[in-house]
């Protein structure tokens, strides 16, 4: 049975509690793993495979080399300069993660039985009623495993939970059509506005995601649930972070999607996910990126509030970079020379 198929079981990556990012309220967001776009700047590159997948992290290992003994595929090595893991010939059994008594080694990824996640989730349910919070499902892409997800999210439904569906929309409609049911509403990204750029930047252009995008709202407007979407625009220096892509996408929504979107976020690149890609044997292209100015972030706000869409909607969020105090003071000794000038 595929994951799409299946409604018993999941791979999932991680439960996230208190979280305050993803819907309204608080929140506890599951991530789903596997993801159907290969997006160059994914602060979740863990997420992207659907299998699970082995990490190091070397401050907690002892040396022991336990892991090593139990290995059954030998994919692992030990040496000064650190962990390597032969991941083509690891399985992700996780046996090394079970083993290791500095908690070193971690299998990110884990099958969860339907009835066993929903009891793990709704033990945060008082934290949601006094916020106005609930359940998120999000990823990787929650839609690759539809019929998991569905079922999930009618158990929480039915137990008077909020529940929110976060997807990148790069997906089958057969997916959506099962799983929006059963959320209160939708979390939809729109990363790029033109189809050649969305295909260098995440590997797929953006056709089925918009087509996706329309099919959503006309499915908003004439359904009782979900009843709100929230529209998420990651912003990316050299990729998604220019004026021209962030007043595109809000024309289009000005246009396409007028009295269903309640919210436009554009949440701000962050490089806290360094180590994620060292762990996982993986280059990152962005890597030397810092943080986005808070200047720039409200240039682009100050673009997406006069492109046509609701102002009142829009929100910037995330981390940015300040201004230090040594470029303030030659900014202001800048303006002073210019003064005596």
């Amino acid at each position: 049975m595929s994951k799409t198929a299946s409604t018993n079981t999941a791979t999932i990556l991680e439960i996230v509690r208190m979280s305050t990012e993803d819907g309204p309220g608080i929140r506890t967001t599951v991530f789903f793993k596997g993801c159907t776009l290969n997006c160059a700047w994914c602060h979740n590159p863990e997420s992207i495979s659907i299998h699970p997948q082995l990490q190091w992290v070397g401050s907690r290992c002892i040396g022991c080399k336990t892991c090593l003994s139990v290995c059954r595929e030998n994919a692992l090595t030990l040496s000064e300069a650190g962990m390597q893991i032969n991941r083509a010939c690891c399985t992700g059994c996780g046996e090394c993660a079970e083993e290791c008594p500095g908690t070193a080694l971690e299998l990110m990824g884990k099958n969860w039985l339907m009835d066993d996640l929903v009891v793990e989730v709704i033990k945060d349910r008082a934290y949601f009623g006094t916020s106005g919070g609930g359940v998120t499902i999000s990823g990787g892409e929650p839609t690759m495993q539809a019929g998991f997800a569905s079922m999930f999210l009618k158990s929480l439904r039915e137990r008077g939970l909020h529940t929110a569906l976060d997807t990148c929309g790069q997906c089958s409609r057969g997916a959506l059509e099962k799983v929006l049911p059963y959320a209160a509403m939708v979390l939809f990204d729109i990363k790029l506005i033109d189809p050649g750029d969305h295909k260098k930047f995440t590997g797929h252009d953006n056709r089925r995601i918009m087509d996706n995008l329309l099919f959503v709202a006309d499915y908003i407007r004439s359904h009782v649930y979900p009843s709100e979407m929230w529209i998420r625009t990651p912003i990316i220096p050299g990729a998604t972070a220019t004026s021209e892509n962030i007043s595109g996408i809000g024309q289009f929504i000005a246009s396409h999607l007028g009295g269903v979107v309640s919210r436009w976020e554009l949440c701000a690149f962050n490089n806290l996910c360094r180590d994620k890609y060292r762990r996982l044997d993986q280059p990152w292209a962005f890597a030397d990126e810092n943080l986005i100015s808070k200047s720039f972030i409200d240039e682009l706000t100050e673009t997406a509030k006069h492109s046509g869409a609701n102002p009142d909607i829009i929100f910037a969020t995330g981390a940015t970079r300040l201004e230090t105090l040594e470029t303030q003071e030659k900014q202001e000794s800048q303006q002073e020379v210019g003064g005596e000038i």
